[in-house]
């Protein structure tokens, strides 16, 4: 795994347009817009018995300072005890119907999320990381639902607090009001100086993170080939360079947001100051009562604090507007394969297949993968592809289930263009083994059975012997039960192929594709497994890729693919008297006497081959 340097920090002119991103949750709010509604009003009630309080307490006070007014204290007292039974269970009540809101949005967004992803193609992936897409859907979506939980109805609640406090104050005293108030606007504006700037840093920090999660995700599952390379030091030093970067990242978010919290506080001992110097002159005057100096102060701190905090509240904003933007990166992805169905599948398939000049280029290729393949395949066909690397095999493959989007009239099935059926219609009856062989953290019987889980033992019976893994079955302690492992690490390579072959047998489907599914098993295990299929599949029709000739010599018919088109086309002694590329792969394979002549000078020609590559190499 090679360490990549980071890019240098972004600079971005300060601006809040980044919060406009927050405004693509709006759809999701809409859901739940009553629920919203009444736990908007619920508070707003919270904030107004808030500012009842202060006027009790002037009632109470006034009447034991003023010797002309009777002392009045029951009556405060169960009036603010009522305030806070009643405040507290509205105040309860709201705030667990606004965190249920955030934690359904939250869900929403990382079903949606998740669901976009399942029908991405190859780009998408090459674009996005694994590690980077878990990042996305938990720790950008947290912050998401952190801004819905708290910080929409904050946002509104501190705008109804800020006019409600200083209407009691206007209205206690308009003199003193005018000195505590006007600070805050100096206040607010630092605030928001200080707050428009944190977008890229708290951006970079998700990013970062994300970095973390693909190195950690990418060096477990290369775990044994780290072991095996001996390379534990190198990357336990990679992850330190990854880690540290998302620390300083960390750092730097956490430093400013001291700084907000620094700041605000400092400038905020302002209107405190003129309360004592003017508020207390005013009392000794005698042009306000010690009781309305005390709600005076309640009022000023119900306007103060919300003012103080609002650079951790804008900076809640700007974190969810930075994980905002991330999510939709992904939900704005198109989907490569575009599924504009016509028709549907026939519900019977002969499982003729035919190319009609078929030619397909992958993204930056410098030549097409596939170019001008026509072919027909009949109904029950066994047909074996070989070819070099990178000669378009798989993609051949690919484009029968549409893994890659190939143009329109290009490939048909029984007739019918397969770009009119629905992709998922199409890959139910089409079965492909993929060359790597992948099974999921489960029982073997979970994943033989993953497309239909209510299969029975029999047919996994009949699918496991077609595919050769009876006898490794067997041999496990709890049969089809065992655990497998992550990706199936507890088994072999060559039994982790055959599981997979079983789990396309399965299906029976018209049509099966096999990828060089046969690559980890030794030669008598692939003639028990051909025998298998040979009786498996009579009547359906099997498209199987291989580099072995004792593998292809039981087909059908047998496809050379040399540059993206078909070379050679025939059966396995039509090919061998050809004299072209298979006769030659089946001498390099063969321990005959008579091919070894013909093994010998092939093998001398790759070598003359090298050394020419070698040596035009060396003058460059």
């Amino acid at each position: 795994m090679v360490s990549v340097t980071p890019a240098a920090p972004r600079r971005e002119r300060s601006s809040f347009k980044h919060l406009g991103h927050l405004k693509r949750l709006l759809d999701y709010l809409r859901h739940y817009k009553w629920v919203l509604v009444a736990a908007f009003f619920g508070l707003l009630i919270t904030r107004f018995l808030d500012a009842i309080t202060p006027l009790l307490m002037k009632m109470a006070i006034d009447s034991l300072a003023d010797p002309e007014i009777p002392p009045n204290v029951l009556v405060p007292a169960l009036g603010m005890i009522g305030i806070v039974v009643v405040r507290f269970f509205i105040f309860v009540v709201s705030r667990r119907a606004m965190r249920r809101i955030s934690i359904a949005v939250a869900y929403d967004l990382r079903k949606r999320v998740f669901n976009h992803i399942q029908p991405q193609g190859p780009n998408f992936f090459n674009k996005f990381s694994t590690g980077d897409l878990m990042s996305r859907t938990i720790n950008d979506i947290n912050m998401v639902r952190m801004v819905v939980s708290f910080g929409a109805v904050d946002l509104i609640l501190f705008i109804f607090t800020l006019a409600t406090g200083a209407y009691f104050m206007w209205m206690l005293s308009p003199d003193l009001a005018v000195w505590v108030v006007a600070p805050l606007p100096l206040l607010a504006l630092v605030g928001f100086l200080l707050a428009r700037r944190m977008f890229p840093y708290y951006r970079d920090q998700q990013e970062a993170m994300a970095a973390v999660n693909t190195f950690t995700q990418e060096n477990l599952n290369g775990i044994r080939t780290i072991q095996a390379m001996s390379q534990e030091e190198q990357e336990i030093k990679s992850f330190f360079q990854v880690s540290t970067r998302y620390a300083q990242k960390v750092y730097r978010a956490t430093r400013y947001n001291a700084w907000i919290n620094l700041i605000m506080p400092l400038i905020s001992i302002a209107p405190p100051a003129f309360l004592i110097f003017v508020g207390g002159a005013l009392v000794l005057n005698g042009e306000i009562t010690l009781g309305t100096y005390t709600a005076f102060t309640g009022y000023m701190w119900m306007v103060i604090w919300p003012v103080r905090f609002i650079g951790m509240q804008l900076s809640m904003f700007v974190a969810a507007a930075a994980g905002t933007q991330r999510l939709f990166e992904i939900l704005d992805y198109e989907h490569e394969i575009k599924d504009s169905p016509r028709q549907s599948i026939p519900s019977h398939l002969e499982g003729r297949i035919e190319f009609r000049d078929l030619t397909f280029s992958h993204p930056g290729a410098a030549r097409p993968t596939i170019e001008n393949v026509s072919l027909m395949v009949e109904p029950g066909e066994t047909v074996a592809i070989l070819g070099r690397v990178g000669s378009g095999k798989s993609t051949l493959l690919k484009a029968i289930i549409r893994l890659i989007d190939t143009p329109e009239h290009s490939v048909f099935i029984d007739g019918q263009d397969i770009s009119n059926f629905p992709v998922r219609e199409l890959r139910k009856v089409v079965a492909l083994v993929p060359q790597d062989p992948f099974l999921f953290s489960t029982t073997l019987r979970e994943n033989l059975t993953y497309d239909l889980p209510e299969r029975e033992d029999p047919e996994l019976w009949i699918a496991a012997d077609a595919a050769g893994l009876t006898d490794a079955i067997k041999e496990f302690s709890e049969g089809l039960s065992t655990m497998v492992g992550e990706r199936g690490q507890t088994l072999s390579g060559g039994q982790k192929q055959r599981a997979t072959l079983a789990r396309g047998l399965v299906r029976r489907s018209p049509i099966l594709l096999l990828d060089d599914c046969f690559s980890a098993v030794d030669t008598e295990t692939e003639e028990k497994i051909l025998s298998g299929l040979t009786r498996l599949r009579q009547d359906r029709t099997t498209l199987l890729i291989s580099h072995r000739v004792s593998t292809a010599r039981h087909a059908d018919r047998i496809l050379i693919i040399d540059n993206g088109r078909i070379s050679e086309s025939g059966t396995h002694d039509q090919l061998i008297a050809l004299g072209g590329y298979y006769a030659d792969l089946a001498a390099i394979q063969s321990d005959q006497d008579q091919d070894r002549q013909r093994k010998a000078r092939l093998l001398k020609d790759l070598e003359d081959e090298s050394d020419v590559f070698s040596n035009v190499a060396g003058a460059d």
